[in-house]
């Protein structure tokens, strides 16, 4: 038998989301546990019950740690966070697009001391990627690490197909745009 899919909202002891991008989520089996265990206090439930021969169960769909997490103080280095740095624009001809045809290439060429690392790495389509080989070519922006507030401000939540109960909290706590 498989377990209904009902993920839960996680949100830290003072009621921010632990994280924005991606957005703190649990499943249906680590917010079991959690509940269990009295580590977490349940703010919103799902409009589901489920039962067994002796227990009657609403799955949470916000929840809050109860324990304070310190959030994370350094934007995690990956393709994903390199695409939202840029906005999913070349930085070389500056066109946008969608992953699927974005790379990430090194300004200073690694063959030539470049690093792999934010401050070295740049969205490019194939392309300009192609074009530009190992001769220098000056990106749009010069790239930089972002902060994790940059990212919060970037990396704005799709509420489309989002829980409804959540979108309140992810308000309040300044995740969405005010509409």
């Amino acid at each position: 038998m498989s377990v209904p899919n009902y993920p839960a909202l996680v949100l830290n002891a003072d009621f921010s989301p632990v994280r924005i991008h991606p957005l703190s989520t649990w499943g249906f089996e680590r917010v079991l546990r959690a509940v269990l265990k009295d580590r977490v206090v349940v703010l919103e439930e799902h409009d589901a019950e489920l039962r067994s021969a002796n227990l009657t169960y609403r799955p949470p769909s916000v929840i809050a740690l109860r324990r304070y997490v310190r959030p994370q103080s350094a934007v995690p280095f990956n393709r994903m966070n390199i695409f939202l740095r840029d906005g999913f624009r070349c930085q070389y001809c500056g066109d946008q697009f969608d992953t699927r045809n974005l790379t990430f290439d090194h300004v200073i060429p690694r063959s030539r001391g470049g690093g792999t690392n934010f401050e070295n790495i740049v969205s490019a389509c194939a392309p300009c990627n192609s074009r530009k080989g190992s001769e220098p070519m000056r990106p749009l922006r010069q790239p930089r690490t972002p902060t994790p507030r940059e990212m919060s401000r970037i990396a704005r939540p799709d509420t489309s197909g989002m829980c409804k109960s959540w979108i309140d909290y992810l308000y309040w706590a300044g995740c969405l745009d005010e509409d």
